[in-house]
């Protein structure tokens, strides 16, 4: 998370397989909630957004991506841990480009040697009827 009073510029890629999308789960302690949100991370400076999402998979999954397409820029105001956070996403389409990424159940990441999360397929029928939490719910539009 971005540090009080920063906003952070991230690049996320939206990865759809039929009718289920890849996310990564997370949990807020202080809710006591896990969500869920597209993959990706932070733009470094001199660094394209396109450029941060190929890095960000890259680093995190050791995944490559294909057919990449700008969606559109979202910003997104929320709480998270009892901080309030202020990010701007570039939210990107792709795919994978090695199709056994198609094939996982789930996978856990490192972001830190501290911070493991999991990534997984889930139907977005389960994030529209509420079973499960996706954010920011703009995301619904590019359903």
């Amino acid at each position: 998370m971005n540090k009080a009073g920063e906003i952070r510029v991230i690049a996320l890629g939206l990865i759809r397989d039929g009718e289920r999308i890849f996310v990564s789960e997370g949990y807020d302690p202080v809710k006591q909630e896990t969500f869920y949100r597209a993959l990706g991370g932070g733009i470094e400076f001199g660094e394209t957004s396109h450029a941060a999402l190929e890095r960000e998979f890259q680093e995190e999954i050791q995944a490559d991506l294909t057919n990449i397409k700008y969606l559109g820029c979202i910003e997104n105001l929320f709480t998270f841990n009892g901080r309030q956070g202020h990010e701007i996403i570039q939210l990107y389409q792709c795919d994978f480009a090695d199709s056994k990424f198609y094939q996982l159940e789930s996978l856990v990441f490192s972001e830190s040697p501290n911070h493991k999360h999991r990534a997984l397929w889930i139907n977005i029928s389960r994030f529209k009827s509420g079973e499960f939490r996706l954010v920011p719910e703009v995301f619904f539009e590019y359903l």
